[in-house]
């Protein structure tokens, strides 16, 4: 593209995204159209000759924009709310302009040494000790992934690396242990690294969802007598359906006890550890071996972005190192972030951190989560003076969960599960906000999370109007 024309489109593209961020609210939150509506829309052979960027941009505009859920709606309050803040979309633009593989230090020296700064920055915001040493992945999932590889090769005696584990007699079941409330990554890496959903442990959580320390300990000692080899224990900070803090110090204290890798899923509730209030929620975080945090869930970075910290990052190296001749460089003393993780191609992804961390700086994003996590609370009292709806779960962060009793369905628990099903979907097809579900102790129950820098009190309480009018519409009326 000549540099005129890539000048003239990019002034454009800049228009699209600025009036797209400052506008987002004019949308509803989940577009209305049925799954195949977009394609329809779309050519089904690609053109033979190259078409006009300004016919390109005319149909994002027409076509794509208004068809996506719209993340960074200031009504998104399902599943973790984030947001692509104008800082990170600005350094993920530069970003893909350099095209970088930072697979080596010689094939990305600036991407490869701002990773190691910013992942040091967010150990420093965070508040964990300067031996934690971090890596940006896509996704918390991945992150999972890598750290029980790291916690498997470190297994004495099985070479796993190097024989593999098929077809042994002499590798006994290795067993993981999460709680119940545990994010499904810790069962796809189960799946993923062969050792089978049958061995991750679900331990039982406690009336305020954390995993039950001592049901931990008795399975750990049941696993062992009956000949299994335990592995490692996924903790978590801020579970995907209540954002609990599992009892980290004492989980931590048990795993070095027994020898055993501790992964701390702090996907979410990591980016509260900025605020000083806070980390007491999150006592023991550095006794984990791995922790994970992701700055594009509520540090306002565009995804994907989530960090991995390693107390011993060698361990992830000596799981996954591996160079091949013409991979070999004479940069003595460099890293190369290859030899972390299973992926060889590393997008530039620290730039759009560094510019969200630059922009707000700390005591900006620390505002911002405060304000996030008092507007949950306030939802939280509504909710409590409410007498047609419950809190189902305690509120730490600025996730609320919630549900509906109308007074006629209380005895009849998979008639309220249905109502409050029907509840959801009547609020997310209104338009302006949109919530999600889960179950909690087998029941279902709503999610409200604040998360997006857009979201005021406003939308809160336009929340708030939608779920008591909906309720009120769908109350069963008593038979004449």
């Amino acid at each position: 593209m000549p540099p005129d024309e890539f000048r003239a489109a990019a002034h454009e593209t800049a228009d699209l995204l600025a009036d797209y961020l400052a506008g987002v609210g004019r949308y509803d939150v989940v577009p209305k159209i049925a799954p195949g509506d977009v394609r329809k829309t779309l050519p089904a052979a690609p053109p033979e000759r190259g078409e006009a960027m300004d016919a390109i941009l005319a149909d994002y505009k027409h076509l794509i924009e208004p068809n996506v859920t719209h993340w960074n709606h200031p009504g998104f309050m399902a599943y973790f709310a984030i947001t692509g803040s104008g800082p990170g979309v600005l350094g993920e633009a530069l970003a893909a302009g350099l095209n970088v593989n930072a697979m080596l230090w010689r094939t990305g020296p600036a991407p490869t040494e701002l990773e190691e700064l910013v992942c040091d920055w967010l150990r420093q915001m965070v508040g964990l000790p300067p031996e934690f040493k971090g890596h940006i992945n896509d996704t918390a999932s991945i992150a999972t992934l890598l750290s029980l590889a790291a916690a498997r090769h470190r297994l004495p005696g099985l070479d796993i690396r190097t024989k593999g584990m098929a077809g042994r007699g002499d590798v006994p079941p290795l067993t993981i242990y999460c709680s119940d409330q545990a994010h499904s990554s810790v069962d796809k890496a189960a799946i993923t690294l062969g050792l089978g959903t049958e061995n991750v442990r679900k331990i039982p959580s406690d009336a305020l969802f954390r995993m039950d320390v001592a049901a931990l300990r008795d399975a750990i000692t049941l696993d062992r007598t009956a000949g299994c080899l335990p592995v490692a224990v996924v903790a978590t900070a801020g579970t995907t359906s209540t954002t609990s803090v599992d009892l980290l110090r004492a989980i931590g204290e048990l795993c070095r006890a027994e020898k055993l890798w501790l992964h701390v899923d702090a996907a979410y509730a990591g980016s509260a550890c900025i605020c000083p209030e806070f980390r007491a929620l999150l006592d023991g975080l550095e006794l984990a071996d791995t922790i994970v945090l992701n700055p594009h869930k509520w540090l306002f970075t565009p995804v994907d972005c989530s960090v991995l910290l390693a107390r011993e990052p060698d361990a992830l190296k000596n799981a996954f190192a591996l160079v091949p001749e013409y991979l070999k460089t004479s940069d003595a003393g460099a890293t190369n972030l290859m030899d972390y993780g299973v992926q060889l191609g590393r997008r530039f992804r620290a730039l759009k951190l560094w510019f969200v961390i630059r922009y707000f700086g700390v005591e900006g994003l620390r505002e911002r989560i405060r304000a996030h996590c008092a507007l949950a609370q306030e939802f939280k009292q509504w909710v409590e003076g409410e007498p047609a709806f419950e809190l189902c779960a305690p509120v730490p962060f600025s996730t609320v969960c919630f549900r509906s009793m109308p007074e006629q369905l209380k005895t009849d628990p998979a008639a309220l599960d249905r109502f409050n099903e029907k509840l959801l979907a009547e609020v997310n097809a209104a338009g302006p906000v949109f919530l999600s579900s889960t179950k909690l102790r087998g029941r279902v129950v709503l999610r409200l999370t604040v998360g997006n820098l857009r979201t005021t009190r406003e939308h809160v309480a336009k929340a708030s109007e939608l779920l008591k009018r909906c309720a009120d519409e769908a109350q069963p009326r008593p038979s004449k």
